[in-house]
């Protein structure tokens, strides 16, 4: 083990960190607007209406927290490449 490895290993486990603290909150509330969205779905095919599929207020927001999430994950996933190239390196 040398210090790069350690260093590899702590950058690794900060971005991991970082990036699911980041995706944590904007993946729950993308889910929550999902489930809503789902919910209004089922009672507009219930009343026997037919819905309108422009764009919303609701769809832009779940747009801009999914790619929140993305770019969250994204940091996540670097980390764990860094973390698994602290063991690939002697």
């Amino acid at each position: 083990m040398g210090p790069i490895n350690l260093l590899l290993w702590g950058a690794g486990v900060v971005l991991v960190v970082i990036g699911y603290t980041r995706a944590r909150g904007p993946w729950a509330r993308y889910q929550a607007l999902k489930a809503e969205d789902a919910n209004i779905a089922r009672y507009e095919s219930w009343r026997g209406g037919l819905r309108n599929h422009e764009t919303t207020g609701a769809s832009v927001a779940m747009d801009m927290l999914r790619r929140q999430a993305q770019v969250a994950g994204a940091i996540a996933i670097a980390g764990v490449v860094l973390i698994f190239l602290g063991f690939l390196i002697r």
